[in-house]
Formats: C-alpha cells, structure tokens, sequence
C-alpha cells in the first residue's frame, strides 16, 4: 500500500516485531474519515450549540486518515491479537471459552438493543419478560429461590453477595450494633483472589483456611476457627485447583451451626451445570459469572455479568427493582409486567439493570442448550481437562493428581530444578505453538503452577495438539524457553516495569 503525500505507507507486517504504525504516522492534512452534512438551520452551527468559552481557538490536534485507512489500521490491529475465536485460550479459573455467534445475533435484535432503560415498563414487557425467565432458569441451575441481575460483573457479585450477607446479620443480631457483631468471613486459602479484596470492601475481615493434602478444605482447620463472630464462609466448588469439596454437606452444617451464611463463588459453575446445585450443597447466596458459564463474551474490559441468586429467607434482601408479574414475584398473569422492590432490599448495584445485552446473550445460550444442552457442557469440560491431565503426567508435576473437574493444576517445579524451566517460560513459550498460555503461579499454594481449563468447547484435535506442545516444550531446556516469544509481533516485555512505569501515549521521537 502506498503513502499518499504527507503520509507514512500503511502497510505492516502481521507478525514479526516491525512495529504498526500509529495514526499519526500516516495522518495527512484534509483527510477525513467521517462526512457530516452541514445545515444552514438557525441554532444548529457550532458557535449556537456550544458557549463561546468552551469553544476551542486552535483545530485539536488528531490524526487526519481516511476511512479506509482508519479500518485497516484498527483490523491489523485486531490480527495481532489472540482470542477464544482465533484457538484454544486454556486459562485456568476463567472459562475462556468460544461462545455461538447465535447468542450475538440475539443479543442484537432491535427489539432488545433499541430499548433505553429508562423506558417505563409498560413500554419494555418484553424486555421484563426476559428478565423475569432469565432469573428463574438461574434459579433452577443453581437451587436458588430468588435472585438480582444487577450486578456488572463478577467481582460486583461478590461485594452484592457480601452486602447481603451483612444485611442478614443486620435483622438477625450479628450486625455492627450487637454485642458480639459478626466481624469475619472464612476463606480457603486456594480462593479467587477478589475474595479478599470483596470481604475487606464488605467491612468484614478475612480469615484465611488451610488445604489438606487432598487440595481441599481441611474441615478440622475450619471448625477450629468458626464461632459467633463468623459471618460466613465463601467458596468455590469446584474449587480453584479444579477439585470438587467434598465434604461440602459436613461444611454448610458446620457454618451454619454457628449462625453463619455459605457464599457460593460461582467462577467455577462451568463444571458442575445440571449435574448438581450450590443450593443443594447448603448455600444460601450464590454469584454467577455469565461472562464465564453462559456464553458472553469475556475479557476486554466488559460488560460482565454477575448475578447474584440466595435463598428465601434472603429474597427481601435483594437489589431492586426487579421485574415481577403485578407485584408478585412470579409467574405471568395477564400479560403485565412491573418492577418491584423487595421489602428489605440492600438497594441498588447497578444505575440501571444490569448489563442487559450480556444478560439476552446468556439466556438465548441457555435456550439453545435446553436442560440436558448445559449438563452436556459441564461434561464436556470436566472430560477434556481429565484427558489433557493423564497426557500431562511424568511431563510436568501433578501435585493433585486425581480425578479433577474442569480443570486441573500443574507444575513445572521439578523442571525449574533440573533445566531451570520456569512456569512463566511455559507459558511464553507456548505463544509460539499457537496457544494462549495458561494462567501462571495461581493458586499461590502450588509452587511454578500451571492451572490449565480447556472448556468443553475444544475438539480432540486440538486438545491433542496443547498437550504435544506442553509435552515438547517441558523437553526444553529453560534457557531456551526464556528467550520466548520469538515469532509473536511483540517480545517478552518486563511486566512489573509495565505495570509501574506505563506509558500508554505515543511519542514519535521514541520512532526509527
């Protein structure tokens, strides 16, 4: 592609490390990639739409580009990236999996992405109807009896889920003005790391629980720290190191004994999905990502989803509004929808609704699924992470190695000893195979961990190549390894300097 006078030429390699070219580079004066029609209309120029003083004197300084420079720049950009559409993105704890284009073309009807959320509910009994099924299909996944879709994303569930725990504890003598408030919330130490970070945001302290040698709960360790300060526990089943708890019944009676609430962390529902229920497991508050288990796209900033599902003696604790038939809480009658608050609520989470579209994205995966459609989800994944785990062993350590659930962790800690193989370096490496890399050194109670999800969504074919390269890459020395990626369009770059010293403008005297 040639420059035309004033600009730089827009061509760039899509892989190597020839740097693409910003838009300035190849901006030339009079260019424009949007054509508005001007209008002789009184009131409508500039200088009568806009207050004198808040009018620039001088042109902002923008890159002048032409409309099909301006798309080729941002879709060369968009080839240097890797995602759930392009290959397998195995990142343990997250369920990167690809998601059906059908839930976009859903998602995007006008019916559902023409509707502003202010409009009164007379006008949006559409848009309550699917709000109000949506709740009752998470309710049935989850055993649940009620729940709130405002929250954003995950980690707003979490901090939703915690302000209700403490909301209980308000109406039921363990709030701050009690004698003995319940002041703490147990929390295993193989947890998510925004666990934490949620129950400190809660007002709560965190009391960490210790792993047993079988990478569960150590149930003595938890009994020997519950008592009437504890305002509950949160967990994930199947937990981080991809282990189902069991000795989850023994657990819920243990914490609820001493007037406590099991929050369920929903980040890990993928396994699980109509083989069984938090509900049943003894929780009374469970989050869900919809970003991870039910088809909307993750990563990049958003929108998540994150809603939040509790029993009922917590309903009248929800956010509000939620939608309801008449003022009821369910069921249709004569076609009428309304939002309604429940009686206690916490309040809102969410300036609106939630993230609608996120939520039409889940239901219509759900939908196509059907009951029997998601259970075969949960086996699918719970199958490929067992199959690539036996492919792994004697290659890289196992520490857990067991019948695991949707995903399983290992190690490099023996090869970091013997050829100085590190995890990073795995997963550096592993860029040039084709593959993203795995999530690294997570859970912190496994030394060089590789926590490794390959969802359901992955064929045997490709299941079979991840496990030849990890195979080939272990047989690696790690001074090999360490001078990975070599073929991607950007190198190894220094992380903690990045995340400390970010420079995120352009500055063309730092250009050849």
């Amino acid at each position: 592609m040639s420059a035309a006078a004033g600009g730089k030429a827009t061509s760039a390699p899509l892989m190597g490390r020839d740097p693409e070219p910003a838009l300035f580079e190849f901006s030339a004066p009079g260019r424009t990639a949007a054509h508005l029609r001007r209008t002789d209309t009184p009131g409508w120029t500039a200088e009568e739409l806009v207050p004198a003083e808040h009018l620039r004197v001088e042109p902002a300084n923008i890159a002048e580009v032409s409309e099909r420079d301006l798309v080729a720049h941002f879709t060369r950009l968009t080839h240097r990236q890797f995602s759930v559409d392009l290959g397998a993105y195995p990142l343990g704890s997250c369920t990167m999996k690809y998601n059906p284009k059908l839930c976009d073309d859903a998602a995007s009807l006008d019916g559902l992405a023409g509707v502003h959320p202010a409009a009164p509910a007379a006008l949006t009994q559409g848009w309550l109807e699917l709000l109000h099924n949506l709740e009752a299909v998470l309710c049935a996944v989850t055993g649940m009896h009620a729940a709130t879709l405002q929250p954003p994303a995950g980690a707003a569930g979490e901090l939703t889920g915690l302000l209700l725990m403490r909301a209980w504890h308000d109406d039921h003598g363990g709030g701050t003005g009690a004698a003995r408030p319940r002041t703490r919330v147990l929390i295993p130490d193989s947890a998510h790391g925004t666990n934490p970070a949620s129950v400190t945001l809660g007002g709560y302290e965190v009391t960490q629980v210790p792993s047993d040698h079988r990478g569960l709960v150590d149930v003595a360790a938890l009994r020997a720290r519950l008592d009437d300060d504890v305002a509950g526990i949160m967990l994930t089943n199947p937990n981080t190191l991809g282990l189902f708890e069991e000795d989850i019944v023994e657990i819920a009676r243990a914490v609820h004994e001493v007037g406590a609430l099991l929050y369920y962390d929903g980040a890990n529902l993928n396994a699980i999905l109509g083989v069984t229920r938090p509900g049943d497991m003894g929780f009374d508050i469970v989050h869900l990502n919809l970003h991870k288990t039910f088809a909307v796209p993750h990563g990049g900033g958003g929108p998540g989803a994150g809603p939040v599902a509790v029993t009922e003696r917590l309903a009248a604790y929800l956010p509000g509004p939620r939608p309801a038939a008449n003022g009821g809480d369910g069921g249709r009658d004569g076609g009428q929808w309304e939002w309604t608050t429940p009686e206690r609520s916490i309040g809102r989470v969410h300036s609106w609704h939630g993230n609608a579209l996120a939520l039409a994205r889940a239901y219509s995966y759900i939908l196509a699924n059907g009951g029997d459609g998601l259970r075969r989800v949960a086996e699918g994944a719970v199958l490929n992470a067992n199959w690539l785990r036996h492919q792994l062993r004697g290659h890289y350590d196992i520490p857990y190695d067991r019948p695991n659930m949707h995903e399983f962790v290992a190690s490099t800690a023996s090869l970091k000893r013997r050829n100085g193989l590190r995890a990073l370096d795995v997963a550096k490496r592993l860029l040039e195979e084709g593959f993203h890399a795995p999530t690294v050194y997570f859970p912190l109670i496994v030394e060089e961990a590789l926590m490794i999800e390959p969802t359901e969504t992955e064929s045997p074919q490709t299941l079979r190549a991840l496990a030849d390269s990890l195979i080939k890459i272990a047989a690696e020395t790690g001074a090999l390894a360490r001078t990975a990626p070599r073929t991607t369009p950007v190198g190894r770059v220094d992380e903690t300097r990045a995340a400390r010293q970010l420079i995120p403008t352009w500055d063309a005297s730092s250009r050849p």
